[in-house]
């Protein structure tokens, strides 16, 4: 497998040749610019310039993309850091990359580096090997599909001083364990016990053979939750980090994701999608022991101005008030949530309903930013889809938008379809009777309801329709068997005319 270095002089330090370098003979003329060359061909000369290729470089970009490479070590030091000097980002994702040491060497020797991407290598290097890491001035850390552990993340924290955006999606983390709030071990043991410890990546003893004593049982169970007491561990604070992805990792629990608020304070940008989340307040019990209740959570998150929970397992509005909690929370991304399935409104009106419980939310959906105007039309809708609920059925938010719109008329149904049914006057033969017609029905088919009444033949009929309001006008045939009577206008009052065909 090759090394970086010789991934990178195969990608940019290849030899270069000149365009013209086979062409023949070229005759030089004094009245033309240096660049131009002539070629003498029969009778007629032909103009050619010399375009070499590029030089061979020195150094290379200030982006240095070599992912998919099979890169499993750095190579000669000395010479990454003379082609290096410029290089600001590095993508390394799905190389062959399994030491630490290694990649710590490759960035001491690119002093400007200030993104890396370690996507999809394995790097399986115990949390040991991070200790003696050197102060790295990198930005932006990619790790998705690493699988790296917790105690490699927050030993790699501790190394990176002025990070700012971290990513770790797709590293199946069911679990935050690291915290930087100090807990009591009680209520973390009772919380593990609560939740059969699904926060660790323990799997719960659901089935006990015959031959198992109780006392076993006990003994394998409390071996657990010790796993649990013990992965966890207590580490200092980050307020330098502002961006985290943490997409597609298989977290259940907000008081989970409530840790990362904690271990990174200043955190402005936040995406959960694709993470099972079920809700975004803690269960009774989890309540009475985790610090993260559903009414506090929102403390960890100051200053939050973006969060994606996409695809998240929540199905209850309880969860969208507890967003409106968050009071610098601007940007919100809530698609693809169970709860949108039962609703039985338009998409549109589902975003109205969303808007007016969000005031502090002013883009939605990745959509535009949300004016004034649909803000305030949002928020009135909402005051109508709640005024005739039962008190019991209305949220908070709708005392709140009453202060401010009062209570306001229902909006009037207009309803522009035609009435289905209308009493209308049939005459055949000086005989006139009144009967109510479907105004949906054909030509064709009022001929043969009529049949019954003037025990005529539908193709021995004709049919002539007289408008009450224009009978100065005179009957119209009605000629066209496959036209629908609501065509002609039909209202009730009107005069359909039966007539035999001679």
């Amino acid at each position: 497998m090759p090394s970086l270095l010789e991934a990178l002089e195969r990608k940019y330090f290849a030899e270069c040749e000149f365009e013209n370098a086979n062409q023949p003979e070229l005759h030089k003329r004094s009245d033309l610019p240096n660049d131009f060359t002539v070629t003498k061909c029969g009778g007629r000369m032909e103009f050619a310039i010399f375009i070499p290729r590029l030089s061979p470089l020195t150094s290379v970009p200030e982006l240095l993309v070599l992912n998919d490479c099979d890169i499993d070590c750095a190579g000669d030091f000395d010479s990454i850091r003379e082609k290096c000097q410029r290089v600001r980002e590095l993508d390394l994702a799905q190389n062959k990359l399994c030491d630490w040491q290694e990649v710590f060497n490759i960035l001491k020797h690119m002093p400007r580096i200030e993104f890396l991407n370690l996507s999809k290598n394995q790097l399986m290097s115990p949390a040991s090997a991070l200790q003696a890491a050197p102060t790295i001035n990198l930005k932006n850390l990619v790790l998705n599909g690493t699988y790296l552990d917790w105690m490699c993340v927050d030993a790699l924290l501790q190394n990176l001083p002025v990070l700012q955006e971290l990513h770790l999606s797709l590293n199946n983390y069911r679990a935050v364990l690291l915290d930087a709030a100090q807990e009591e071990e009680e209520l973390e043991l009772k919380l593990s016990e609560s939740q059969n410890c699904n926060h660790c990546q323990c799997v719960p003893q659901t089935e006990v053979s015959a031959a198992e004593t109780e006392a076993e049982t006990q003994t394998k169970t409390g071996s657990c939750y010790n796993l649990c007491q013990a992965s966890r561990k207590l580490t200092q604070a980050h307020p330098e980090l502002k961006t985290l992805h943490f997409t597609g990792n298989p977290i259940e629990h907000w008081q989970e994701i409530c840790r990362l608020g904690r271990l990174f304070p200043s955190l402005e940008a936040l995406v959960l999608a694709e993470c099972p989340i079920k809700s975004l307040q803690s269960s009774t019990t989890a309540a009475e022991l985790d610090s993260a209740s559903g009414s506090e959570s929102h403390k960890y998150f100051p200053r939050l101005k973006l969060l994606n929970l996409s695809c998240a397992q929540l199905n209850s509005w309880a969860d969208i008030d507890e967003l409106a909690k968050y009071e610098q929370l601007q940007n919100l991304r809530v698609k693809h949530w169970p709860l949108w399935e039962t609703l039985e409104c338009t998409e549109h009106e589902r975003r109205q309903l969303l808007i007016a419980r969000l005031p502090n939310v002013s883009m939605l959906n990745g959509g535009g930013k949300i004016s004034v105007d649909e803000r305030v039309d949002a928020e009135r809708a909402f005051v109508r889809h709640y005024m005739d609920k039962p008190e019991s059925e209305r949220p908070a938010r709708y005392e709140e938008l009453l202060a401010v719109h009062g209570k306001l008329d229902p909006l009037v149904n207009v309803n522009l379809k035609p009435d289905k049914r209308v009493k209308v006057v049939f005459t055949y033969n000086d005989v006139s009777e009144s009967r109510f017609v479907d105004v949906y029905l054909t030509v064709s088919d009022l001929k043969i309801k009529l049949e019954k009444l003037t025990n005529l033949a539908p193709n021995k009929m004709r049919l002539y329709y007289l408008d009450q309001d224009y009978k100065e006008h005179g009957p119209e045939e009605m000629r066209f068997p496959n036209k629908r009577l609501y065509s002609y206008n039909l209202q009730s009052g009107d005069e359909i005319i039966i007539d035999a065909k001679k």
